[in-house]
């Protein structure tokens, strides 16, 4: 065999190892996806997410929120599976079964919306001030911990309270204006740090615009640490609105909520003889924030492993 065709050989061979190598590589969803999978807990706590987020949608699209919110006395504190009552009714004699289901798909639907805009807007000025850094980022730093140190729960009851007729959107945009400064301290931490690496200093060399860089090159490295924050997030803020609706000021009266029949237990006869009115939603928040931790987790140990790996 002549020298150029060993060369020859060996530069495929190089070829063929870079080639396997990029392939190895692992990305941030399959990265996920083997952590998740690896977790059996986790992996449960997705399957038992997804059949309770199924039922509760499917239902809410069969439940009439006018008539089970409907008062009827006649059937006060009806015991369940019998007049005609799954899980018995309140003291207004309203179906606990259809509160649950509404209540459940409320809460899952403002947690998920506060998650949405507070991880948005937190992702935003995280980015700007981690990436710009110097006066940009003392005057963000500043607010955030302006904020931060607000009495944050006190503030919102007095917004619940003061304002009339408030409804559930206002009630998000009430809580979307104080949640969204742990995101924005998480990313800026992220960002300084990945602002300062090779391949930005590279793009800022070539002449790259500034939110070109922000948002093609540096958020898509920090996807892992995003989907973390989004989900475990969403725990904290379904916990919050339930937490506010237990102490009467979250949700309107007139809007079904699980912290809402869980304040019923707040009457001690409630609590220790009509166990079907507060119960069931008691034990859905606490399936729900188990499995929401255990899937967060796994996300969480995917983006270390991901950072490792780089």
């Amino acid at each position: 065999m002549s020298n150029n065709e060993i060369l020859k050989e060996n530069n495929e061979k190089v070829e063929n190892f870079d080639e396997i190598k990029k392939s190895d590589k692992p990305t941030g969803i399959s990265v996920i996806v083997r952590e998740i999978l690896k977790d059996k807990l986790a992996l449960a706590s997705l399957i038992i997410l997804i059949i309770l987020f199924g039922i509760i949608f499917i239902g809410s699209l069969f439940a009439n929120q006018k008539e089970i919110m409907k008062i009827s006395l006649l059937d006060k504190y009806a015991i369940p599976m019998k007049e005609g009552f799954w899980l018995g009714s309140d003291s207004g004699g309203r179906s606990i079964l259809g509160q649950l289901i509404l209540g459940a798909r409320n809460s899952i639907i403002i947690g998920f919306t506060i998650t949405i805009l507070t991880s948005g807007i937190g992702i935003f000025f995280g980015l700007i001030a981690g990436y710009y850094g110097k006066w940009v980022d003392n005057v963000i730093m500043r607010v955030i911990d302006f904020i931060t140190i607000l009495p944050t729960l006190m503030i919102i009851i007095v917004f619940v309270t003061i304002v009339p007729k408030y409804t559930i959107a206002t009630f998000v945009l009430i809580m979307s204006a104080f949640y969204w400064v742990g995101a924005a301290r998480l990313i800026r931490s992220k960002a300084l740090a990945e602002s300062q690496k090779d391949y930005i200093l590279a793009s800022k060399t070539m002449g790259t615009k500034d939110f070109t860089i922000i948002f093609r090159e540096i958020l898509p490295n920090l996807s892992s640490i995003i989907i973390v924050e989004l989900t475990l997030g969403f725990a904290g803020n379904i916990g919050i609105e339930t937490g506010l609706s237990f102490l009467g000021f979250g949700l309107p009266l007139s809007t079904p909520s699980l912290g809402t029949l869980v304040g019923y237990a707040a009457d001690p006869e409630v609590l220790s003889t009509k166990l079907w009115i507060w119960l069931p939603a008691s034990i859905l928040i606490l399936i729900m924030m188990l499995c929401i931790n255990y899937v967060g987790q796994a996300l969480n140990r995917a983006a270390d492993a991901k950072q490792r790996r780089g």
